[in-house]
């Protein structure tokens, strides 16, 4: 099922799931049903999905992580986000998976906001956002092509465009800007994949620093919490790295040091 799935033979894997269904019943387990509900949310079929996810539970099988998750995106898609919080507030050890699954649901709703507010949540129990979560916060609220911003100082285009220029890639901004004005022509995504990566050393720890100062000035605290928490995570890992570094150094110098000190046998 799962390589039918990701090879979009779609119809073939639900002929699958159904025979199993009717056929081999016992052998039908979490990890077909998880595959089932998903493509089913991801499609939009709640009705179909709430259906399979109870007789999942009528067989007896517990629900993970990752199928609650398809669940909640699901019920976001058609905006029924009080049943939503009620499902998620039921999991007693929500994962990355889960708080995803709420953040992509609230990105199609454009709830910036409370996109946001599940991104501090994750942090405050533990969880630590993944360049995607950043990614995924980031497209909710500038939009996936950027959004022009109010303050003529601080907006997408001084903060990201201007960051690729300082960058060194000239040329990626360029060809954003241009194809932005002309009119008649898509605007293309933005990547803001490969700017976290372009970022995603020292000058990006002060850099980012700065920017959220900057966002908080001008009343964009959500967008400032976002990328002083990814350059804090920058700054961890540099340390992280440096530690590594100085650590290797130092069982090297040792490694030496017992070489010399060695006493000769023989």
């Amino acid at each position: 099922m799962e390589t039918l799935f990701k090879t979009n033979k779609n119809d073939e894997a639900m002929k699958v799931f159904q025979m199993m269904r009717a056929r081999r019943m016992s052998d039908l387990g979490l990890s077909s049903y998880r595959l089932e509900i998903k493509w089913m949310c991801k499609r939009e079929k709640i009705k179909q999905a709430n259906g399979v996810f109870d007789e999942m539970r009528q067989r007896g099988i517990q629900a993970d992580n990752s199928t609650l998750a398809s669940i909640i995106y699901g019920l976001l898609a058609r905006r029924r986000i009080r049943e939503t919080y009620r499902i998620a507030d039921g999991i007693e050890n929500p994962d990355i998976d889960v708080y995803h699954g709420l953040i992509k649901g609230l990105l199609r709703l454009k709830k910036a906001s409370e996109a946001t507010q599940v991104f501090r949540e994750m942090i405050k129990r533990g969880c630590e956002p993944i360049m995607h979560t950043y990614i995924m916060l980031l497209q909710v609220h500038l939009g996936k092509r950027g959004r022009k911003g109010h303050d003529p100082l601080v907006n997408f285009e001084s903060i990201f465009v201007g960051g690729l220029i300082k960058a060194g890639k000239t040329l990626e901004a360029t060809k954003f800007v241009e194809r932005s004005m002309k009119g008649g022509m898509e605007v293309p995504r933005f990547d803001y994949n490969k700017f976290l990566h372009y970022y995603s050393n020292e000058e990006g720890v002060m850099m980012f620093e700065e920017v959220s100062k900057k966002l908080r000035e001008v009343g964009l605290f959500d967008l400032g919490d976002i990328l002083e928490r990814y350059g804090q995570k920058m700054a961890t890992r540099d340390r992280r790295r440096e530690g590594s570094g100085a650590m290797k150094m130092n069982l090297e110098k040792q490694k030496r040091s017992c070489s010399v000190n060695a006493l000769p046998f023989g």
